[in-house]
């Protein structure tokens, strides 16, 4: 109780009051506008977040975090459009709804499910809290080596049919973290006598780079879908009601969406998908399911709103994120000499259920602000893209420029954000590139620390948890290398019947003409000829 009170002190500032607000309101708005998504805000935002309190902006990177995915499930909703890359499975129940007539209906159940995802993912960690501080002491310099190797082997693994790719990209972002002095020795690593690469490449720089402006880039190439507006109807509230009635839906698709948060690399996408599978098997009505099912739209937004409190769990108790948003607001830990980890929850255990607590009010804010402000929030859908791109644009690199008053940072930047764009262009993962740079530094220092104490090297495993970290890398190499195996196994016996299937069909067709052409072939003509004339005379 008392650690409860004093993170409520901690929260009871007008600072963090308006850090709440701007960072609910902000969120939804920039998730109900289709082609921006939350990865872009966080980064224009990260620069002016640095000269805040950490507590402040943490508060409002959060909000936008998790409030996006309320709103982007808005333009899923009205206009078959998601408005964040987590809100795609929203459209396959929520636009049925909108098509037949039910849009306020769709968006009031989308809301509701989204609100209790939230709350029931914070309340739940906010008890598991001591837990973790219990556990997150065993981890020592080769516990979170180990486990931030983990992180990126999840990570690239993540990526099915793309694994290859995404494990270049990751590497490449630990070659970029290299670029610089080291931090034992501080001698200069790949600076090849250039000052600028002195300081090493800003994690910010490539952040904003890959995912801001080459969302602009984006935005300014394509062209403006003309969008048609379904007029609201009815009240707001009818979704909670709703929502009542299929608790263990929504209770189920939550956990799912706890569990998947804290695991690194997997999050919203693997926590929808078996949210949504559970919800379909289990329904009384399968069938409905895609077009416009209640259950399937309440699975899909409780799992992707669960997601964002339990994807802070990696992040403050081993300081090792999970995913590109996660690796963003770890930078803000490191500007104001917050060092996420076990010693956060050992010494700061109040900061750490205030930001909690914080993700608490804000689930409540957006809903409020959502369930009267939504006739009039419709509206943001409309705005241009390519006002949307020069904006974007133009903050990027107001942001960029801020950071050191460099110009060659906004070149670099400019450069990740032509590779940012070519990624896009090509449909590979960016994300690998942000966490390969994050967890590299991570590794590089914790691996010094740990080697220091190893003789041999079953001694870097020595301890329990180190071990059992050991043995889910090797467990997750060995099923990812079975599953590309018989990936490849099945695409062979594809190919195999599609070339057989043609070759079957001709040689069929040539075992008939020789047929024809035999004795017995013609005998079997002669005879139906026969039968032919006789048929022919008795009509």
């Amino acid at each position: 109780m008392d650690l409860i009170l004093s993170a409520i002190d901690i929260l009871m500032r007008w600072d963090v009051a308006l850090a709440l607000l701007a960072g609910s309101v902000g969120g939804v708005l920039i998730g109900a506008i289709p082609g921006v998504g939350p990865a872009v805000a966080i980064a224009i935002l990260l620069p002016a977040t640095f000269s805040m309190d950490p507590i402040v902006g943490l508060t409002v990177l959060l909000g936008i975090y998790g409030s996006s995915m309320y709103g982007g499930a808005i333009p899923a909703i009205l206009i078959n459009t998601p408005g964040t890359a987590v809100n795609a499975l929203t459209t396959y129940d929520g636009y049925p709804m909108t098509a037949r007539g039910e849009p306020r209906r769709a968006l009031s159940l989308a809301y509701s499910a989204s609100f209790f995802g939230g709350i029931f993912s914070v309340i739940c960690l906010i008890l598991f809290a001591p837990v973790l501080a219990k556990i997150a002491p065993m981890f020592g310099s080769r516990e979170i080596f180990l486990a931030a190797l983990l992180g990126l082997i999840l990570v690239v693994v993540a990526h099915r049919g793309q694994a290859l790719i995404a494990g270049t990209l990751a590497c490449f972002g630990i070659f970029l973290q290299t670029i610089g002095l080291e931090p034992v020795k501080y001698t200069q690593r790949y600076t090849f006598g250039q000052d600028f690469l002195g300081g090493g490449i800003n994690l910010i720089v490539v952040v904003l780079g890959l995912f801001a402006i080459s969302q602009a880039f984006v935005l300014l190439t394509d062209e403006d879908e003309k969008v048609r507006m379904t007029r609201l109807r009815g009240g707001m509230f009818q979704g909670l009601r709703e929502l009542a009635r299929h608790p263990r839906v929504a209770g189920v698709s939550a956990t799912f969406g706890v569990l998947m948060g804290m695991i690194p690399g997997v999050g919203e996408f693997t926590a929808q998908f078996m949210s949504y599978t559970y919800a379909q098997k289990t329904s009384k009505r399968p069938q409905d399911f895609g077009n416009g099912s209640s259950e399937g739209l309440i699975a899909a937004e409780t799992a992707n709103n669960a997601v964002p409190a339990a994807a802070m769990v990696p992040l403050l108790a081993l300081g090792i994120p999970g995913e590109a948003l996660t690796a963003m607001m770890l930078s803000v830990f490191y500007v104001h000499n917050v060092v996420p980890g076990p010693g956060l929850f050992q010494n700061q255990m109040d900061f750490v259920v205030a930001l909690y607590l914080a993700l608490l009010i804000l689930n409540v804010l957006v809903l409020l602000f959502l369930l009267f402000a939504t006739r009039s929030l419709i509206q943001v859908v409309r705005i241009p893209n390519r006002f949307l791109g020069v904006c974007i644009l133009t903050l990027s690199f107001v942001g960029v420029y801020s950071l050191r008053n460099s110009a060659t940072d906004c070149v670099m930047a400019a450069g990740f954000g032509i590779l940012g764009y070519i990624l896009k262009r090509l449909s590979l993962p960016s994300v690998p590139i942000i966490l390969g740079m994050v967890l590299g530094g991570i590794m590089e220092v914790k691996l010094r620390a740990g080697m220091a104490r190893v003789k041999e090297p079953l001694d870097f495993i020595d301890r329990p948890v180190a071990f059992i970290l050991f043995c889910i890398i090797i467990i997750v190499l060995a099923v990812h290398i079975l599953r590309v195996l018989k990936d490849r196994k099945e695409l062979k016996e594809a190919e195999w019947q599609t070339n057989r299937a043609s070759t079957s069909f001709g040689s069929l067709m040539w075992r008939r003409r020789n047929s024809f052409l035999k004795d017995h072939g013609k005998k079997v003509r002669a005879r139906h000829s026969k039968l032919l004339r006789r048929l022919t005379d008795l009509f």
